[in-house]
């Protein structure tokens, strides 16, 4: 197994706020409605490679979501899927692949700075062989950071 971990990232929300609504992938199905405010595509700017927005809209309008369950397109590997399979209140969310050419397990770890801010952390677990791991190890690094990246920018205490 290899293991990778993505820096420690600020949230400008609760650690309470922030596990309710990484604890339920429902939450995450509003994400198509919002990519089209000019506010949070400001906001994002930066962390999206320029002309790659739509691409990333594209992508949402596949995105299935349920309270432990979430699903999208991905070209060209086809659905992936991910899946809660543990809860830790209000301090971590571990999920699992269910449909992924690579096997893996992550953790979103919240823990609290003040009552209004918090921090996380994402680790990856994938079951790589040594020969593909020389090859993924890089995109692996830079895609937890940049999920985290993401993952601390939500405005978690927006409805």
């Amino acid at each position: 197994m290899s293991k990778f971990e993505s820096q420690i990232k600020q949230v400008n929300a609760s650690q309470d706020v922030v596990y309710a609504k990484l604890s339920d992938l429902n939450n995450l199905s509003s994400l198509k409605e919002k990519m089209n405010d000019p506010t949070l595509q400001e906001r994002i700017k930066g962390h999206i490679p320029e002309g790659k927005l739509e691409d990333v809209k594209k992508h949402l309008e596949s995105l299935e979501c349920d309270t432990d369950t979430v699903s999208m397109n991905v070209p060209p590997v086809g659905k992936m899927a991910i899946q809660i399979v543990e809860r830790e209140p209000a301090k971590c969310v571990k999920f699992s692949s269910v449909k992924s050419p690579l096997g893996f397990t992550l953790w979103v770890q919240i823990l609290p700075v003040t009552d209004t801010t918090s921090k996380m952390k994402l680790t990856i677990e994938a079951n790589i062989n040594p020969f593909m791991k020389a090859m993924l190890e890089k995109p692996l690094r830079e895609g937890i950071d940049k999920l985290a990246d993401m993952l601390s920018m939500i405005p978690y205490n927006m409805a």
